[in-house]
C-alpha cells in the first residue's frame, strides 16, 4: 500500500494545532515536542503501528511509549485522533483536575497509555522490559502453527533521555540481548530546557548506539516518507534493536520559537498560537479537526481493528491446538496463584540458623516451580543475593526462554526493566540486588509503587551486620527510606518463618513489594513457626506475651532484632518486669489494619514500648509514642566482623537490658 503522505501531513498539522491549544488553554505545559515530533506521531499512530483503539489491552499491539513524557500532549492528540477513549473534551482538560490528561502521562489514567513516564529515561529502559518481555513470551507460547506473540515495541526519547545514565544501563543490555523488536526514535533537536544541547551534549550518539550492537539511521524526523521507510527497515530487522536519530525542530511551525528552548516548557502565546496556525494553513478555531482526517484515522482505526480480529482467529486455533499452553497464558495474565502454592512452600527447622538471604533463595526456588511466569535476575550479585533460579538457566540472545537474567551491574535500568516487563503482562518479575545500592533503583521502585505494579525488589545484606565489607555495604537509612514510599509494602523478616509468608504475601498484594534480607544467620524461632502465617500479612504480631497482664514493656523489632528482642525479654521477665515482644515485618500492612488488631498488638497500658532495629529510628515513634525508646544506629557503620560490631553498637542483651532499665524502668 502506497504512503498516504498528504492525509499524513495533514494529521501532522492538526497534532500541532490541537497540543498548542490545549497547553495554551492550561497555561501550562510543554509545546515544543509535540510540534517538533507532529510527523513522528502521524506516520506512527495513522500508518505504522499495528494496534486497535477498540481495544487498548490487545495482547499482539506494537507497545508505543513516550519516554519524553513532558511532551504528553503529543500522546494525547495521537490518541484522541485515534480513537482511544481521549475526547476532545479531555485534550480541553489538559493538566486539571482528576483529568484523563494530566501534565505526564500515567498508566492507567488514559487509555491508550502504556506506561507512566516524565523521569528522562525511564520510559526507554521500560522500553527494553516490555521488549523483553515479548521475547521471553515468544519462546514459551509461540509454536511451529501458529504466532500469537510478534510485534515491537516503540519508545520515542529525546535529548535528556539521551543523557540519563538509565538509558546507557538499559540500551547497553538490549544490544548485548539483540531485542530486534525494539525500536527507538531519537526527537533529536538540539535543545534542552535550558539552552542548547551543545553546551553539554556533544558525544557522537551515532558511534556510541553502534558500540552497544544497535543498528543507527539519521533521518529528516519531518519528511514522513523517510520516517516510514526507517520505521519498516527496523521492523524488519532482525539481529539488533533500532535507533532512529530523527532531526527535528523543535516548536516547528511556530514562527518565533522554533528551534528555540523558548518552545520547550511555556505555553506559546495567543498570538504566538494563531501565526502558527496561519504558518501552516490551519483555522484560527481552537481544538479544529478537519472532516478528511476525521475520516482518514477512522479508516485507519478499522485497519487495526481487522488486524486484531485476524490475530484473534489466530489465537483461538493456537488455544484449540495447545491447551496447556492456553491454560499457562490464562494464568499468567490473570495472576492466578496454583492452589497448592502455600502447601509447597519448604518447611524451616525451629531453632536452626540460616540467613534470610539463603531462606529467600529456597521460598524462591518452590515459587519458580509453581510459577512459570516467575522471571528474575540480580545486577551481577545472584551468587551473593541467592536469587538464581536454579533449575533454569540464563536468557541470552537467541535463548529466551530461561528464567534468569543476567543484569550486570545496571541496578538502575534492572529496576525499570522488570517494570515494563510487569506491564507487558503476563510476567512476574523480581530482581536483586544489596540493600545499600536500593538508591540506584529507587526511581523505578516509586514508578512501580505509582503504576500499581507487581515487582518484587530482593535486598540482601540488610543492616550492619554485613560486618567487615565496612559502612559503605552497611545501610542503616535505606529501609526507613522504602517504607516512605506510598503503595510499597516493605518487609523486613525475623527468619525463615516469615521470609516464607512475606513472599506469600507479596505475591497477593496489588502493587510492588520490597524485602530486606540478612546476610548473617538467624535463629528459625518457635514463635513464628506458630504465628507468622497469620501474624506477617497484619504487618505485626505479638510474638511473645508478658507473664502477667499488668504490662511493664513492650519491645517492638523487626528482622534480626527480633531474636534479640526475644533473649531481651528472658532478662528483663528475670528482673520482675512482664515484657511483650511484637514482631514488625511490614509497616505498611499494619497501618492498614483496624484500630482494634493495632491497639491489640500494642496495648494500650501504661507500659513502655521500646523498638529495636538496627537500622534508623526514623518512622519507630509512631508506634512507640513520644515517652518510648529506640535501640536504633544514628550513625553509619564500620568494618569489622559482626559479631564486633553487634557489641560496639549495642545490639547485644546485656546492653539492650542495660539501656532499658536505665530509661526510668527499675528492677523490682
Amino acid at each position: 500500500m502506497s504512503i498516504p503522505l498528504d492525509s499524513l501531513k495533514e494529521t501532522a498539522h492538526i497534532i500541532r494545532g490541537l497540543s498548542a491549544d490545549a497547553v495554551q488553554k492550561a497555561n501550562s505545559g510543554h509545546p515544543g515536542l509535540p510540534l517538533g515530533c507532529a510527523e513522528l506521531g502521524a506516520a506512527l499512530y495513522g500508518y505504522l503501528l499495528s494496534h486497535d483503539s477498540q481495544a487498548s489491552d490487545w495482547p499482539n499491539r506494537d507497545r508505543f511509549i513516550l519516554s519524553a513524557g513532558h511532551g504528553s500532549m503529543f500522546l494525547y492528540s495521537c490518541l484522541h485522533l485515534s480513537g482511544y477513549k481521549v475526547s476532545l473534551d479531555d485534550l480541553k482538560n489538559f493538566r486539571q483536575w482528576e483529568s484523563k490528561t494530566p501534565g505526564h502521562p500515567e498508566y492507567g489514567d488514559t487509555d491508550g497509555v502504556e506506561v507512566t513516564t516524565g523521569p528522562l529515561g525511564q520510559g526507554m529502559a521500560n522500553a527494553v522490559g516490555m521488549a523483553l518481555a515479548s521475547k521471553i513470551k515468544e519462546g514459551q507460547y509461540n509454536s511451529s502453527e501458529h504466532t500469537i506473540v510478534d510485534h515491537q515495541v516503540v519508545a520515542l526519547a529525546g535529548d535528556g533521555c539521551m543523557m540519563e545514565g538509565i538509558s546507557y544501563e538499559a540500551c547497553s543490555l538490549a544490544g548485548h540481548l539483540k531485542l530486534n523488536n525494539l525500536t527507538v526514535i531519537y526527537d533529536s533537536n538540539d535543545i534542552s530546557l535550558d539552552a542548547p544541547t551543545s553546551v553539554s551534549f556533544t558525544e557522537d550518539v551515532t558511534k556510541r548506539y553502534e558500540a552497544f550492537g544497535w543498528a543507527v539511521e539519521t533521518i529528516d524526523g519531518h519528511d514522513i516518507e523517510q520516517i516510514v521507510n526507517a520505521y519498516q527497515t527496523s521492523r524488519e530487522r532482525r539481529d539488533k534493536p533500532s535507533l532512529i536519530i530523527a532531526k527535528t525542530t523543535i516548536g516547528k511551525g511556530s514562527p518565533n520559537k522554533q528551534g528555540s528552548e523558548k518552545s520547550h516548557g511555556a505555553p506559546l502565546g495567543d498570538d504566538e498560537v494563531t501565526l502558527m496556525k496561519n504558518e501552516i494553513g490551519l483555522p484560527e478555531e481552537a481544538f479544529y479537526v478537519s472532516d478528511s482526517v476525521k475520516k482518514f484515522m477512522s479508516a485507519q482505526q478499522h485497519i487495526g481493528s481487522e488486524k486484531r480480529r485476524e490475530w484473534e482467529g489466530t489465537f483461538a486455533a493456537w488455544r484449540r491446538a495447545n491447551p496447556d499452553k492456553a491454560q499457562l497464558w490464562d494464568d499468567a495474565h490473570s495472576g492466578q496463584l496454583p492452589e497448592s502454592i502455600e502447601a509447597d512452600l519448604p518447611e524451616f527447622e525451629v531453632g536452626k540458623a540460616i540467613a534470610s538471604r539463603v531462606s529467600s533463595s529456597q521460598v524462591l526456588q518452590t515459587l519458580g516451580k509453581s510459577i512459570p511466569w516467575l522471571i528474575g535476575g540480580s545486577a551481577d550479585l545472584s551468587c551473593s543475593n541467592n536469587t538464581n533460579l536454579n533449575f533454569s538457566k540464563h536468557i541470552q540472545a537467541g535463548s529466551f526462554s530461561e528464567r534468569n537474567i543476567y543484569y550486570g551491574v545496571r541496578e538502575h535500568a534492572m529496576g525499570a526493566i522488570c517494570n515494563g516487563m510487569s506491564l507487558y503482562g503476563g510476567i512476574l518479575p523480581f530482581c536483586a540486588t544489596f540493600l545499600v545500592f536500593a538508591d540506584y533503583l529507587r526511581p523505578s521502585i516509586r514508578l512501580a509503587a505509582l503504576m500499581k505494579q507487581k515487582v518484587l525488589f530482593v535486598f540482601t545484606h540488610d543492616s550492619f551486620n554485613v560486618g567487615e565489607d565496612g559502612p559503605t555495604h552497611q545501610p542503616v537509612e535505606t529501609v526507613a527510606s522504602l517504607r516512605i514510599i506510598p503503595g510499597l509494602n516493605t518487609y523486613r523478616p525475623a527468619d525463615a518463618n516469615e521470609v516464607k509468608y512475606s513472599y506469600l504475601d507479596a505475591l497477593r498484594a496489588n502493587g510492588p513489594s520490597a524485602f530486606a534480607f540478612s546476610r548473617q544467620g538467624l535463629t528459625t524461632l518457635s514463635e513464628t513457626a506458630a504465628k507468622a502465617k497469620e501474624g506477617v500479612p497484619r504487618g505485626a504480631y505479638v510474638l511473645k506475651e508478658g507473664s502477667s497482664s499488668e504490662l511493664n514493656l513492650i519491645l517492638l523489632a523487626s528482622g534480626s532484632e527480633v531474636e534479640l528482642a526475644l533473649k531481651a525479654a528472658e532478662a528483663l521477665e528475670a528482673k520482675g518486669k512482664s515484657t511483650r515482644v511484637v514482631s514488625v515485618p511490614s509497616f505498611e500492612k499494619f497501618d492498614v489494619q483496624d484500630e482494634a488488631y493495632r491497639s491489640s498488638v500494642l496495648a494500650s497500658t501504661s507500659a513502655k514500648r521500646w523498638a529495636i532495629e538496627a537500622q534508623v529510628s526514623f518512622g519507630w515513634h509512631k508506634y512507640i509514642g513520644s515517652e518510648g525508646g529506640c535501640i536504633s544506629m544514628e550513625r553509619f557503620g564500620a568494618s569489622a566482623p559482626g559479631g564486633v560490631l553487634q557489641e560496639k553498637f549495642g545490639y547485644t542483651v546485656d546492653k539492650v537490658v542495660e539501656k532499658i532499665m536505665g530509661r526510668g524502668v527499675q528492677a523490682s
